[in-house]
């Protein structure tokens, strides 16, 4: 987590490692529920200002450093935009009326969240934290671990950033709202890294101004330890509502870690189709294509023509996931028998037998396949989707490459903490060969004294 307190001051370095001065400010656009930082501004020779996309500059960023992608030659510099306020100049130490006009609170820190290349505006610390870390970080730490020594627990007070609305862009109050009115704009992924950073109770309040779809959506992004957070708060006919309306391998992944009897009383509240698609994944032995799998694909016969199928394509529910492929299957046996993608369809003519257009040399992997092996058949292919077919080669899903993407950096996680875990072993077990050695040296002083 970042907070604007760390982050000022810090040096700029450009790609060559030449430091262009230190950072003075933040910029945001009012116009996002979460808004994302769109310039970064630092202070150069002379304490000279400037100002620069974050978007198109900024590399990489720590509370340490920020390190922008080219060289400093390259840089064109901005300006603040009409519907843009500065962090720390506009919002940091200004005053906050509630909406009941209860209390006015003081913003004392602002709280960021890194969201990939991107950095989002949580918002504002209001408690004595913030006094804290804004004199100085190790001053926070000292006073907070002091407080538990005593078993006293000094709590952050964030009051998050969709619960302030800007009036007349008066920057010296900023009004407490409730409105949520622009986070259907923001992507699932990105509503699912922002929740997870909140208090369990800012969470529920912002998820419950979502819809049942994107409700849906964002569920199946969430961290395993927020699914089980957000779920338990909500009544077993609503969950059941919501699994009901995901991929079913979103809906069965969520579904196999709840106890047996959660389960079950969740899958006899949805309809009868989805309980039975989702039964069926959940036969399979998890980390397995067959358990990672969807069953969710559009499958036609080699009979059936390239007009067919694109009209087949557009009835698809509204809901339906993204298509890839077409696959075809063998119209007595219904065994997997071609492959075409959209390109296929679309440049072939409408009279056009599929067994006469599709590609049969099909790479496809059984459901008890390991879920590296099958991210890895993907990745060596360059496919965005992966059929999954029994013994008999009958179609039972897919296998897509975002859900390829999950495995690969899950293994990539797990390596990098083993490595961590390896070096904090050598780096012991060195110290303790250095003390060893160092006694049985004093030791040995000792026995010449």
């Amino acid at each position: 987590m970042f907070y604007l307190s760390n982050m000022l001051g810090r040096p700029v370095y450009d790609s060559t490692g030449e430091k262009l001065g230190t950072v003075s400010d933040l910029a945001i656009s009012t116009g996002e529920v979460f808004p994302r930082i769109t310039s970064l501004a630092f202070k150069g020779p002379g304490r000279t200002p400037f100002m620069i996309s974050w978007r198109k500059y900024v590399e990489d960023f720590t509370e340490d450093e920020v390190r922008l992608n080219t060289e400093s030659y390259n840089i064109r510099f901005s300006y603040l935009q009409p519907t843009e306020v500065l962090l720390a100049r506009d919002l940091l130490d200004q005053q906050i009326v509630d909406t009941q006009g209860l209390k006015i609170v003081r913003v004392n820190d602002l709280k960021l969240s890194p969201s990939g290349s991107q950095m989002r505006l949580l918002g504002a610390e209001v408690g004595v934290r913030g006094i804290l870390r804004g004199l100085h970080p190790l001053l926070e730490k000292a006073v907070v671990s002091g407080a538990k020594l005593l078993n006293r627990k000094i709590e952050e007070k964030i009051i998050a950033w969709n619960y302030m609305d800007l009036l007349d862009r008066d920057l010296s109050k900023v009004k407490l709202s409730v409105t949520h009115k622009r986070l259907d704009e923001l992507h699932p992924a990105d509503v699912a890294d922002i929740l997870e950073q909140l208090d369990p109770k800012q969470r529920a309040e912002v998820f419950n101004h979502l819809d049942d779809a994107r409700s849906a959506e964002v569920i199946a992004e969430l961290e395993d330890e927020f699914q089980a957070e957000t779920l338990d708060d909500m009544e077993d006919s609503e969950v059941s509502g919501l699994l009901g309306q995901m991929d079913p391998d979103d809906a069965a992944d969520i579904i196999r870690d709840l106890p047996y009897e959660k389960a079950e009383t969740l899958l006899r509240l949805m309809g009868v189709e989805d309980a039975a698609e989702i039964r069926r994944l959940l036969g399979y032995r998890e980390n397995t294509a067959g358990g990672m799998m969807t069953t969710r694909f559009v499958a036609l016969s080699e009979d059936d023509t390239v007009g067919e199928a694109i009209e087949t394509l557009r009835h698809l529910d509204e809901d339906f996931p993204t298509v890839h492929y077409v696959y075809v299957l063998e119209e007595d046996s219904e065994k997997l028998v071609g492959v075409m993608s959209m390109r296929t369809l679309v440049l072939a003519h409408n009279d056009t037998r599929l067994g006469d257009v599709m590609y049969t040399d099909i790479i496809s992997v059984p459901p008890d396949e390991d879920e590296e092996e099958v991210a890895s058949d993907i990745s060596k292919y360059d496919l965005v989707a992966l059929p999954v077919v029994d013994e008999g080669g009958h179609m039972l899903g897919l296998v897509t490459v975002d859900d390829a993407l999950d495995v690969i950096e899950e293994s990539t996680e797990t390596e990098k903490t083993t490595n961590l875990w390896m070096k904090v072993a050598l780096a012991i077990a060195g110290g303790v060969m250095f003390l060893a050695l160092y006694t049985a040296v004093i030791m040995r002083l000792m026995e010449v004294g």
